[in-house]
């Protein structure tokens, strides 16, 4: 299915080429090539519809969230809240304040999912 936009993409202009086929895999090559929004994300990504594993309350005493890979949390710090999904590379730790404005002095640390143990 994919590979079928790619096509319908690639192929919405003029082609260059003799046989039309090196334009054509030129354009599939660089889409495929591309990262995504969410690849590009160094601490994972803003899920407003998913439904979150858990939710966590950040206070002023809070210091640190414990969060495993590509888990989806409902995060609120005082007026502000976030259903966010960390998919971030395990042990990358990171202030909160990278995603959620206001939360400065609390840490994240990102643990490897059970998903990809063992691999």
């Amino acid at each position: 299915m994919l590979m079928l936009a790619a096509t319908a993409g690639a192929s919405a202009h003029t082609e260059y080429s003799e046989s039309g086929t090196a334009h054509w895999l030129e354009h599939v090559s660089a889409s495929i090539n591309q990262p995504t929004e969410r690849q590009l994300a160094p601490y994972g990504y803003a899920s407003p519809g998913a439904t979150p594993g858990r939710a966590i309350v950040v206070g002023k005493e809070t210091r640190y969230l414990n969060v495993e890979q590509l888990e989806t949390v409902a995060i609120r710090v005082g007026d502000r809240a976030v259903i966010w999904t960390f998919d971030a590379f395990p042990r990358r730790n990171f202030p909160l304040s990278k995603i959620i404005p206001g939360a400065e002095g609390v840490t994240v640390y990102v643990a490897e999912s059970p998903l990809y143990r063992g691999r």
